[in-house]
């Protein structure tokens, strides 16, 4: 590929704001409401048209479990988020904590609400093209939208992209996948619409787990050829109408735009495929089942992890360690896809805790090295792969997420927004002030 020189041009710069939030997922939403209510003047920037990430865009059909089979671990404005959602959708039990169904277009408007009450700005469909920084301070980031290219500057920045787009444009260390370039297996989610209710809520269970689901019936007539492999998470988000986090897709690298486009290409198809498999190996319930909508985004479950001033490690996750500067608690088992060979290889076991075990989360896994008035949440932040696997799930993106954008309000106020120097235990305070969970 040859490279192309831009004629030196200059392009507006917005400099308004206290805090600008990279990406809208779950945890770019709770930063940015969590900014917002402490004060800070902030901007939520958007690749997609709406917020939620995996939750809306990504059509992720159920929360991982916001409790520790006890009680709810994940408080504050993640709980908010999730009983919001509940109470807009009457039909589920409205005590569950665990696995609950998630209607995506419900839940785009609570994210717009919740984060615009705040007093945040959004702007969606930008995309965030690179860092200016110098020193190991973010002067400014440069997007691109239909304005075409503008700048905009901050005292703090918080990368919840994901990938760590604007930490690793800024000079962060990170390792990709497992260091070797393997990534876990990424995955297009999908909805039925015209599901016969009775029939699949009476009928078998379709998860992997139940040596009876229909999936193996469906690998064994080798008649599907976009469908390799058994994994068959679903839920009724709505009357009619089942969400599907089903299959692999392998080697796709969200930071290359060609694998990415290659992906959403098969997950289409994949999603045809599941339909008329469906239809064949489960007429009762989906006889009259079609493609109600696949997800606008691509599933991707890992790409970088910035190393931070601490990496979270699955020694600590064994231990079930308590930190003094912890900023959320997380009790996800530790649930990395990779490949059978993979795993033979790695011998990675899926951990699972007891009832009311937890870990916590320090505040230096959100904190880059080297970079003074960055943070990040999401799965991007400092944890090897194993932990990563565990910290990467919604619920526990948007509890750190809360306290990022804590912290970076707190940051606006500190000698050179330093997110290094602030006084953690004025953050952790603030936190349980706020209906969080720490200990």
């Amino acid at each position: 590929m040859k490279n192309f020189t831009l004629t030196q041009r200059e392009i507006p710069l917005n400099d308004e704001y206290d805090v600008i939030v990279a990406g809208g997922g779950p945890a770019g939403c709770a930063a940015a409401i969590a900014a917002a209510r402490e004060g800070a003047k902030t901007l939520l920037i958007e690749a997609q048209g709406s917020l939620g990430g995996m939750s809306t865009m990504g059509m992720v059909p159920t929360w991982c479990p916001f409790s520790d089979r006890e009680k709810m671990v994940y408080r504050g404005i993640a709980e908010e988020i999730f009983v919001t959602l509940k109470k807009a959708m009457p039909y589920i039990d409205q005590n569950l904590m665990d696995w609950v169904g998630i209607d995506p277009e419900k839940l785009k408007r609570i994210y717009d609400d919740k984060v615009t009450e705040a007093g945040a700005d959004v702007l969606f469909n930008t995309f965030i093209s690179c860092a200016e920084s110098e020193d190991g301070t973010v002067n400014a980031i440069i997007v691109s939208n239909k304005a075409g290219l503008s700048a905009y500057s901050a005292k703090v920045f918080i990368d919840c992209t994901g990938d760590g787009d604007v930490a690793v444009s800024a000079g962060a260390e990170y390792i990709m996948g497992d260091g070797k370039g393997n990534v876990q297996a990424s995955t297009h989610c999908f909805e039925l619409g015209g599901v016969n209710e009775t029939a699949y809520i009476n009928g078998p269970n379709m998860h992997t787990s139940n040596p009876d689901s229909p999936i193996y019936a469906i690998l064994a007539s080798k008649k599907y050829d976009y469908i390799s492999d058994s994994h068959l998470c679903q839920r009724m988000i709505k009357p009619r109408v089942v969400g599907f986090n089903a299959g692999h897709i392998w080697d796709v690298d969200n930071t290359d735009p060609i694998s990415v486009s290659k992906a959403l290409i098969e997950g289409r198809r994949k999603a045809e495929a599941y339909c008329a498999a469906l239809r064949e190996f489960h007429p009762a319930a989906f006889g009259d089942a079609h493609v109600e909508q696949t997800a606008p985004m691509m599933g991707i479950r890992e790409t970088r992890r910035i190393i931070g001033d601490y990496v979270l490690t699955k020694e600590d996750y064994i231990a079930r360690r308590t930190f003094e500067d912890e900023i959320c608690r997380n009790s996800y088992y530790l649930d990395i896809h990779m490949s059978d060979e993979e795993q033979k290889e790695t011998g990675h076991q899926s951990l699972r805790y007891e009832k009311g075990e937890s870990h916590g989360v320090p505040y230096r896994c959100l904190t880059p090295k080297g970079i003074k008035n960055l943070l990040m949440a999401g799965r991007q932040i400092s944890t090897d792969r194993s932990v990563q696997g565990s910290t990467r799930v919604m619920p526990v993106c948007l509890a750190m997420g809360e306290a990022a954008g804590r912290a970076a309000a707190m940051a606006c106020n500190v000698e050179g927004h330093d997110v290094h120097n602030i006084d953690v235990k004025q953050l952790r305070q603030k936190i349980l002030d706020n209906g969080g969970y720490i200990l």
